[in-house]
């Protein structure tokens, strides 16, 4: 039987030792090719996502958009008949001023009343603007217990001035992404419902929870409550139970949740008291129970 020398052995061992190099230089050129043309492909995925999920929050506040401007549109003929009486009012009053035999006291009663009615006319008109604009614009992100310590500092002389008791319930400390003052306006809205509706010894309470994925900002009082009748046509444009209010407060509260992803519900009972709560999709990971 033949046999190979050891020159020939070594020269056959390099050749496979060359042969087995070629093939690893070979596939870590294949694999560094693979692998940039899947790093390509992921940043192309990813900028696809990105570029869906705003074409996602576009047709979301598109959809927002619409449904405000058709609201806006059932609204035009009650606007008109909100408009007319203090318009009426405060023409009539207006020419009683050019009355030549009138005193200087009766003017001076007649020129306020005018005012007052112009000045209820430019609070609606204001109002209805939010309605319609009630987009949320200008995003950022916010501690919602120092939202409620901002509220609570504003209320607290209110409160003293009405003998009423307000309270802080904070039971998360969670942040929000959205827009702070349309929140803060929403829950300032809520707040003078409250203080009107508690009598002298009251309570009004405004309180953060996290419950089901969901932030809950809710604000409460035991003041006189009101009847489900009442309470299912709170959020309706232009319904109010008060002499001087414009009935789109509420609405707009609702407006500036549902721009958040979120909504708002109430609870009232007669004489026993009435909870409004906001809730908002949690966009934290960081909320911590107190």
């Amino acid at each position: 039987m033949d046999t190979l020398d050891a020159p020939s052995l070594a020269g056959l061992d390099s050749a496979r030792l060359a042969e087995a190099f070629r093939i690893f230089n070979q596939a870590s050129e294949e694999l560094t090719a693979a692998y940039g043309a899947l790093e390509r492909q992921v940043e192309s995925l990813t900028a696809e996502l990105a570029e869906a999920n705003a074409e996602t929050e576009r047709l979301r506040e598109e959809a927002e958009r619409n449904r405000r401007l058709a609201a806006m549109g059932e609204m035009a003929a009650e606007l008109a008949h909100q408009l007319r009486t203090p318009l009426a009012a405060a023409l009539l009053y207006a020419g009683n001023l050019e009355n030549p035999g009138l005193s200087e006291n009766s003017r001076i009663s007649i020129a306020q009343k005018t005012v007052g009615r112009l000045k209820h006319l430019e609070h609606l008109i204001q109002d209805t603007l939010l309605f319609a604009r009630g987009e949320v614009l200008g995003r950022e992100t916010f501690s919602v217990s120092d939202l409620l310590a901002d509220l609570t500092i504003t209320f607290e002389p209110l409160a003293r001035q009405h003998a009423v008791a307000l309270r802080t319930n904070v039971q998360t400390e969670c942040g929000v992404t959205g827009n702070r003052k349309a929140l803060a306006g929403a829950l300032t809205n809520l707040l003078e419902n409250a203080m009107q509706a508690v009598d002298a010894g009251g309570q009004v309470t405004i309180s953060v929870a996290q419950r089901d994925g969901q932030l809950l900002l809710g604000v409460s009082d035991n003041g006189r409550g009101m009847s489900p009748e009442i309470a299912a046509r709170l959020f309706e444009p232009f319904f109010t139970t008060r002499s001087d209010g414009t009935g789109l407060g509420l609405a707009i509260a609702r407006g500036v949740a549902r721009a958040h992803g979120g909504n708002i519900e109430v609870n009232s009972q007669e004489g026993v008291g009435t909870e409004f709560v906001i809730t908002l999709p949690m966009t934290e990971t960081t909320c911590q129970r107190t």
